[in-house]
């Protein structure tokens, strides 16, 4: 392999890396709300309310919760480029190839939110997509400054709520709330029915979220994303670079001080705790990639690159694949193992799960050209059946 191809490859690695590790975060957060009707209902499961299982919650809420859909969210944007980049090249119009994605998309998440997880933001990532897509000709400057307004508001608006919105006008009292989680858990353990019905009742909550923070911040970040993809920011990294360990010095701190604020704070039902996170948690994710790239690029961590990339690229089969796996463990349709894991087993199923994801992935890789969910997309982008096979492909 020439030094050039060489370069090329670990550019492209280097993308799927990284939302290699994001689909990792994710799943660590989603699969607490898989497993347990509890943590939707923002109380504590009281089979596992041990001081050792607060304290793995709280790890997850300083390093893990609400980090890691951001830097989903922003490689999906960088990834919007790249479609341009497809359509330009194929000699195809975009806007018809674009809309056919963004279709696809939201109907794959809605199926996905009815039948395997109620949590879905696929669909909420295709309707901010047709805001990107209108803005897709915006300068960068006009990109950044949306970006800001749109996240700048987004914050203002829970620290305003958290100052003068009481929560219990709108929030349940712990004992209702006890109780709700317990019937949602017990949901779970039925068939398809209950389980739809699961899902499907956490519809309105869904959409609320989409509309007031999911959808907006996602925004804001593909627009970074779609910035930061123009400038090819993630396409000539050495791992050397000053940025990369200033992004370390400042994201580091900052970003687990507010994740500290976060989890001391009242979590998620607390506007001036989902403040301060929102506000801090991109320092910290930036400090996660710098450090993932700068790992990348040192001979004895580079092979991260190798291990983590082929989760990436077929990063989408493998978030619903996730999906599956809560489906069949935790709800009536398999095991119904719904409320039966500790924090602690939780996250370490998770870990143990993508670390078979990872394995699956280069498996499949060696065979096709795409995940099954990307064929599927892919044929519906271009209008047309992709090779299923590489052998198809020569």
């Amino acid at each position: 392999m020439t030094a050039s191809v060489a370069a090329i490859r670990n550019r492209v690695q280097d993308l799927d890396a990284v939302r290699g590790l994001a689909l990792l975060g994710i799943f660590i957060v989603n699969i607490t709300f898989m497993s347990s009707g509890y943590p939707g209902n923002l109380v504590t499961d009281p089979e596992y309310s041990s001081v050792f299982d607060n304290f793995v919650r709280g790890l997850s809420s300083v390093f893990i919760d609400m980090k890691f859909y951001m830097l989903f969210s922003f490689l999906f944007g960088y990834s919007f480029t790249l479609q341009l980049e497809a359509a330009k090249r194929a000699g195809a119009a975009f806007g018809p190839r674009m809309l056919r994605r963004i279709g696809g998309l939201f109907v794959l998440g809605a199926l996905h939110t009815a039948f395997l997880y109620g949590g879905d933001v696929l669909t909420t990532y295709a309707v901010a997509c047709l805001v990107l897509f209108w803005m897709r000709n915006a300068s960068d400057r006009t990109a950044l400054r949306v970006a800001a307004i749109v996240y700048g508001v987004v914050l203002l608006i829970m620290v305003a709520s958290g100052l003068f919105v009481d929560s219990s006008t709108y929030l349940p009292g712990e004992a209702e709330a006890l109780a709700n989680g317990a019937h949602a858990t017990q949901a779970m353990l039925g068939g398809w029915g209950d389980v739809i019905d699961h899902n499907l009742g956490g519809l309105v909550l869904l959409i609320a979220q989409a509309v007031s923070f999911q959808g907006p911040a996602s925004l804001a970040l593909f627009l970074l994303g779609m910035v930061a993809g123009r400038r090819r920011l993630l396409a000539n990294v050495r791992g050397d670079e000053p940025i990369l360990r200033r992004l370390q010095l400042i994201g580091y701190p900052i970003g687990i001080a507010g994740g500290l604020a976060f989890a001391l704070g009242g979590g998620a039902g607390t506007g001036l705790a989902s403040a301060a996170s929102v506000a801090t948690a991109p320092l910290l994710t930036a400090a996660y990639v710098a450090t993932l790239l700068r790992m990348m690029h040192s001979p004895r961590t580079e092979f991260l690159r190798d291990t983590l990339a082929p989760a990436g690229r077929i990063a989408l089969t493998n978030y619903l694949g996730q999906s599956v796996v809560g489906l069949v463990l935790f709800t009536g349709v398999g095991f119904g193992l719904a409320g039966s894991f500790s924090p602690a087993a939780t996250m370490g199923l998770a870990v143990l799960v993508f670390a078979g994801q990872v394995a699956a992935s280069a498996w499949w890789l060696r065979h096709h050209q795409y995940g099954p969910a990307e064929w599927v997309l892919r044929w519906v982008t271009n209008a047309r059946r992709p090779a299923w096979r590489k052998a198809e492909a020569r």
